[in-house]
């Protein structure tokens, strides 16, 4: 049954609703991309092999350089960019010098760790070569979506960075997509769903990243880059290995690029209650400035801007995020996005919870992972998007 449902079930059903995708150029600056994901309502912006941006499509198309020879009609979405790899590479010595100079660089450098996480898959390719495709190691697949102009005018600009390959949008499917169609069908899979999670080898303890609650925060980078391709996070644990809490590319990906500046900075311990949902505490603030100056880091201190963005936000959450909340906007104002209110701390199962419960639990919670922790709080693994759709992939060759 649960073959059938997947083989009779196109990718395209998927799509229904999801905006289109909006683009940058590979040989936009890694301030374009900035500038991007300030302006869309999603984690991540896509990047293409040709000249189609969100940002630049007002301007002539560039001459084509090296990385951006694709004809217009061999348009492909090479990558994908979210604020925590601009904040990632803010935050190396080189670049916290020289803050407005590594903006300048191209986005081709962050590119090429993620080209294998996306994937183009045409619209009638059924949900089974979805699964396949996952497992292979994409998290988000590009599939051409139908769409038409509204009446309503829309700028050339929104257009230019729409539209690729004879005027066809796309729109991302991602784990979470996949995910969510599964809990609906879940009963073709019984009775895998309701078994303990240490059964079905889902607890991944190979791919589990943490540091110590007293460690520089700034010990996490290279582990937060690796929680971006695995979905996953950076757990923060106490000298027994309990579980404390964590740095999340969720939460750092709601904040601007002057949370660098915290994270090259202050200790894990301190880093999380810095990017906690009450907004940054005045004294953290200030060792963040002190630190700067005492690494003869000041020329860092322009990421502030107006200075706001290290410490302006909770003035805003207390007045607007309610209003937000009921209007299902997502601003960002100084160093935060105020859907960060609504969640501060870690979600975490047992390993006897079931799958179905800690699929539930992910989301919910609109999140990729979820910690395992014993009764005592002990840490001792991760499941994942990635692993659930493992179990499900092994379920269904078991019935082929």
């Amino acid at each position: 049954m649960a073959v059938r449902l997947l083989s009779g079930h196109e990718v395209s059903d998927l799509c229904l609703g999801k905006p289109a995708l909006r683009s940058l150029s590979i040989t936009d600056t890694l301030a374009d991309a900035l500038s991007a994901l300030k302006r869309i309502d999603d984690t991540f912006v896509s990047v293409w092999n040709c000249n189609h941006s969100l940002v630049r499509s007002h301007f002539p198309s560039p001459p084509t350089q090296e990385g951006c020879k694709a004809k217009e009609d061999d348009c492909r979405c090479v990558g994908r960019l979210c604020m925590l790899d601009i904040i990632c590479y803010l935050c190396k010595p080189e670049n916290l010098s020289a803050p407005a100079a590594a903006l300048r660089s191209p986005i081709s450098l962050l590119i090429t760790d993620h080209s294998a996480l996306v994937s183009h898959l045409e619209p009638n390719a059924s949900l089974l070569d979805a699964i396949d495709a996952m497992h292979e190691g994409a998290q988000n697949l590009v599939i051409p979506i139908k769409s038409s102009i509204s009446s309503r005018r829309k700028s050339v600009e929104s257009l230019d960075s729409i539209f690729h390959n004879n005027n066809r949008s796309y729109c991302w499917v991602t784990q979470e997509d996949v995910i969510r169609y599964l809990l609906n069908a879940i009963a073709a899979f019984s009775p895998t769903p309701a078994s303990p999670i240490n059964t079905l080898n889902v607890i991944d303890d190979q791919n589990l990243f943490a540091v110590n609650y007293d460690d520089p925060a700034s010990s996490a980078l290279n582990l937060l880059s690796l929680s971006l391709i695995h979905q996953s996070s950076v757990a923060i644990v106490d000298p027994e290995g309990k579980f404390v809490g964590e740095i999340s590319p969720f939460m750092l990906n709601s904040c601007d690029e002057a949370v660098a500046l915290a994270l090259a900075t202050l200790s894990a311990g301190d880093l999380m209650a810095y990017i906690d949902c009450g907004g940054p505490p005045e004294d953290l603030v200030q060792i963040v400035k002190e630190r700067l100056e005492e690494q003869n880091l000041g020329a860092a201190l322009e990421l502030l801007g107006d200075e706001g963005g290290l410490s302006s936000w909770s003035s805003f959450c207390s007045s607007s995020s309610e209003d937000d909340a009921s209007s299902g906007k997502n601003w960002k104002l100084g160093g935060y996005s105020a859907r960060v209110v609504r969640r501060s701390e870690a979600i975490v199962c047992y390993p006897w919870s079931s799958l179905v419960a800690v699929m539930i639990q992910a989301l919910s919670h609109r999140v990729s992972y979820v910690w395992v922790v014993e009764d005592d709080g002990t840490l001792t693994g991760i499941v994942t998007f990635e692993g659930m759709l493992k179990v499900f992939r092994e379920h269904l060759k078991s019935m082929c």
